[in-house]
């Protein structure tokens, strides 16, 4: 082995110690508020702590070799040519393939397989969800409520969104960061997705607590917000039944 690949082998060892430990040590995203959030929080991890050794294989090389192959005084022709190093190339490629198919294996299908585990229950609420310019209107059939931008579930229930929009609208895209979850609100379409939240919380008091338009739907795309309350059962019942008879007069 020469002293270049003595050298990179070394940079390389040092950058993904400082890179791995700066992953691990420094929180990459805000409190995970639903149990899907800290799945999809624990997969995108793992994602970036394989990725890591990667990115800084690339950059070892990279910073090594404008150092040391680096042009020097008044040298005009081109430098030698530098043959395929067959060696380097089939490690590259057999750790590549390796990394890929572990990381669809896990967190690929496994994450998949815990995030959809409880789509075959019976959620203990429904609530149907429709994205239209630039609103999100939200409907609860069991508790005969409707809201406007206003969105309020109890915390620790299984919550069943059916997400739509209006036929002669566009596409939108219902996300609540603080659960990490995302699905597209197609014109004619009903789609949908669950979550179970861990912690009481309003928008008041925590900005991720909100619904938020993610796909790019025209001029009032980034206004196109409602806030989001997670309360207990007992509170979510009386706001239910309060928001009921207002709207029964």
């Amino acid at each position: 082995m020469n002293r270049d690949t003595i050298t990179v082998a070394a940079l390389w060892a040092v950058l993904t110690v400082i890179g791995e430990a700066l992953v691990i040590g420094i929180g990459l995203f805000p409190a995970p508020l639903a149990e899907e959030a800290k799945i999809v929080d624990e997969a995108f991890e793992h994602l970036v702590i394989l990725g890591v050794p990667v990115f800084t294989f690339v950059v070892s090389v990279l910073v090594y070799a404008v150092i040391r192959f680096r042009r020097r005084g008044a040298e005009l022709e081109d430098g030698p040519p530098v043959r395929t190093h067959g060696k380097w190339v089939a490690f590259w490629f057999a750790w590549t393939t390796a990394l890929t198919v572990a990381v669809i294996i896990h967190p690929g299908v496994t994450g998949l397989r815990s995030l959809t585990a409880s789509h075959g229950e019976d959620p203990d609420l429904l609530v149907k969800v429709t994205g239209q310019r630039w609103l999100w209107t939200f409907e609860y059939p069991e508790q005969n409520v409707t809201t406007i931008n206003e969105l309020v579930i109890p915390v620790d229930k299984l919550v069943r969104f059916e997400v739509t929009a209006p036929d002669r609208d566009v596409l939108h895209s219902f996300w609540i960061p603080a659960f990490r979850i995302k699905i597209d609100a197609v014109p004619g379409l009903v789609t949908h997705t669950y979550a179970r939240a861990t912690r009481v919380g309003a928008f008041e008091e925590d900005v991720d607590y909100r619904v938020q338009c993610a796909e790019l739907c025209g001029l009032a795309h980034g206004k196109m917000a409602a806030t989001l309350s997670v309360v207990s059962q007992e509170e979510f019942e009386q706001w239910a039944k309060g928001r009921a008879r207002v709207e029964a007069r």
